[in-house]
């Protein structure tokens, strides 16, 4: 096979990294260096994980050559090569480009040159920090006389200093997921928990929903205000024109309505530093209401189903019913292989099965972890699990058994560490959003932490299956992953005492995450969590009841009205002439210069462009029950409705 294996992997590798990323981040919209800089780290960061068993089945082949070439041997001189680009690659990516990048994209300056100062000056102190630790362990080394400096001592010091400090954070993200993510799969088989916490978060984005809203309010005042003080002859205009074009549409709209029908009142002339960080309001404005309304949306799918899954548990027929059928995709798929009939087995009779099937697997696995942890510098005995099932399948020369173990050891932990990723939220500055609703500085967050949590996570794996002569002190080949790692032997207090005795604490964060300490403290300093035996969390969940029951009215009413539309269409339709109303209808004239009439072509094309289903319902709703009027009416939300043909804005494919 030669290098087949690896060049295998490395196109899977790419297509999996590019899914993720579009499934988070916007393709079409978001800045291409953005985009790029958080594919590359993804890309290298996914490699490093699936093609390091593959260094793993090469290595154990080298040592006696006596045996029969693995089917994804690699040959020599390949791996060192990758392993340095790849690891150099992402390094320079985390510590210098993306940290760069993300002050860039957050920059409320109108240049390219204004940016790039802004994110020089913010990212001074972060370098800082960092080029602080490596100059303390290099006056540790230079202090030792026996010890002559040379680069290649250096580039240890600085791979040493790098896997410790993502080494701190591995830990606790592993012990987190080690605990939360069998635990999830075990309630995901209970639908009355599911729609308990559904209800919580319902209320929690409620709040958020009305919030991020009043924000925008706020910000586009200030913007309007702007907009009328910054005439078009104005040296600052153009900064103003900017910040007017991040804005939403209607909002735009509204904004030139309200400068063509004001009378010149002067304002205070804001500074062009005032003007930045309005800029940079909006941009964090628009962007967060843009997520609360997505959030929304698919709490309310989520509510709406397990209502479903209930009633249908509850009915002797063997069929699911979906409440509102006409949101459903009616591919292929579900016409000829997901039937009603299929859906209701699996939801109503296998899906609990097989979740608690696989969340004691999960468990069992995460057993495993957390012993191999707290005995994997034991050598004689052999008391690490996973170096167990190695050197088993090692003896009988079974690389597919060595690469299948390492496989899934290394993907398990990967697993816990980057599903922790994309789960946590730090306020409203990190927080990944599936829907294409992921902001730059998050994407490229969640890049840096990929970065510097792989390595070390690698390393740690490893010295589990004791392939890391530094920690297991075997005198054996080393892998070529760690060959570009250098001996840790430069750092004793390193190697012999924090990379053995630190990742013993994730016994301690599992204890933690089994208890929900995290969760408890959280809700005490006014972070509310969903806790089963706590009061508030029964009020939320009752208010979150609440929320989708309103939201399940009003969704009915839009149905109901979209029913009752098609039928006068199917039933009148091919009728022409002068509007005339009589007892219960009123038929409208076909004249296509009629407001309303474009106000109905303008939703016909909602519906075929798939835009969201919560403006079509809004906009069918509007034109079912409204009379014919003025173009500028107001709505019930205080917004004017705009009679144009539907256009693109940033939220259209969610």
């Amino acid at each position: 096979m030669s290098a087949a294996a690896l060049a295998v992997v490395v196109v899977v590798v790419f297509f999996l990294a590019l899914y993720l990323l579009q499934r988070y981040g916007d393709l079409r919209r978001q800045q291409r260096m953005v985009l790029l800089g958080t594919l590359l780290s993804w890309y290298l960061c996914f490699l490093i994980v699936f093609i390091l068993p593959l260094d793993v089945s090469t290595t154990i082949y080298n040592i006696p050559k006596v045996c029969e070439e693995p089917w994804s041997y690699i040959p020599d001189g390949i791996l060192p090569v990758f392993w340095r680009v790849v690891y150099w690659t992402s390094q320079f990516l985390t510590w210098l480009l993306l940290p760069f990048m993300q002050s860039y994209a957050r920059s409320g300056a109108f240049s390219r040159v204004g940016r790039i100062k802004t994110a020089l000056i913010e990212n001074a102190i972060y370098y800082g920090t960092y080029l602080l630790i490596f100059i303390s362990l290099l006056i540790y080394v230079a202090a030792h006389p026996q010890w002559q400096l040379s680069w290649r001592q250096l580039q240890t010091i600085g791979i040493t200093a790098a896997n410790t400090w993502g080494l701190f954070l591995l830990v606790l993200l592993l012990g987190y997921g080690l605990v939360e993510i069998p635990r999830s799969y075990w309630l995901l088989s209970s639908y009355d928990y599911l729609l308990a916490k559904t209800y919580f978060k319902a209320a929690k984005v409620a709040t958020e929903k009305a919030s991020a809203e009043e924000n925008l309010a706020d910000v586009m005042e200030e913007v309007a205000g702007v907009h009328e003080a910054i005439r078009f002859n104005h040296g600052l205009r153009k900064c103003v024109d900017t910040i007017i074009g991040k804005c939403p549409a209607e909002y735009q709209e509204e904004l030139v309505r309200n400068a063509e029908s004001s009378r010149g009142e002067q304002n205070v002339l804001p500074t062009k530093g005032g003007l930045f960080k309005l800029h940079k309001k909006v941009i964090s404005a628009v962007q967060r209401q843009g997520q609360t309304l997505v959030k929304w949306s698919i709490l309310l799918e989520q509510a709406f189903h397990l209502e479903d899954v209930a009633k249908s548990q509850s009915s002797p027929l063997r069929h699911f019913t979906h409440s509102f059928p006409s949101e459903q995709n009616h591919g292929w798929v579900r016409r000829f292989i997901y039937t009603p009939t299929v859906e209701w087995y699996w939801e109503c009779v296998c899906r609990q099965g097989f979740y608690r099937l696989l969340a004691v697997l999960l468990c069992l696995l995460s057993a495993a972890v957390v012993w191999s942890e707290c005995t994997f510098f034991s050598t004689h005995p052999v008391l690490s699990l996973f170096a167990v099932f190695v050197q088993m399948a090692e003896k009988h020369h079974n690389y597919i058994c060595i690469e299948m173990a390492c496989f899934v050891s290394i993907l398990f932990l990967c697993f816990c560490v980057y599903s922790t990723v994309f789960r946590i939220r730090v306020f409203n500055y990190y927080y990944l959003v599936p829907h294409h609703q992921t902001d730059a500085y998050s994407l490229q967050f969640s890049g840096m932490l990929f970065c510097r949590l792989t390595p070390p996570l690698c390393l740690n794996f490893l010295g589990l299956i004791h392939m890391d002569s530094a920690i297991s002190h075997q005198d054996r080949i080393q892998t070529s992953y760690t060959s570009i790692m250098g001996s840790m032997s430069v750092l004793y207090f390193i190697s012999d005492g924090f990379y053995i005795y630190y990742p013993m604490l994730v016994l301690l964060l599992c204890f933690a995450t089994y208890y929900s300490l995290g969760s408890r403290c959280l809700n005490l300093l006014g972070f509310h969590q969903y806790i089963t035996d706590d009061h508030l969390t029964s009020d939320l969940v009752d208010e979150g009841r609440e929320h989708i029951r309103r939201e399940r009215r009003k969704r009915q009413k839009a149905e109901d009205g979209e029913n009752q539309r098609w039928a006068w269409r199917d039933r009148y339709g091919a009728q022409e002439g002068a509007g005339r109303s009589r007892a219960g209808y009123t038929e409208i004239n076909d004249d296509q210069s009629s407001p309303v009439t474009e106000t109905k072509n303008s939703v016909i094309t909602f519906r075929r462009d798939g835009e969201e289903e919560d403006e079509q319902h809004r906009s069918l709703l509007r034109d079912h029950y409204s009379d014919e009027g003025s173009p500028n009416r107001r709505s019930t939300g205080g917004r004017y409705l705009s009679l144009s043909p539907s256009r693109a804005g940033i939220f259209d494919d969610v």
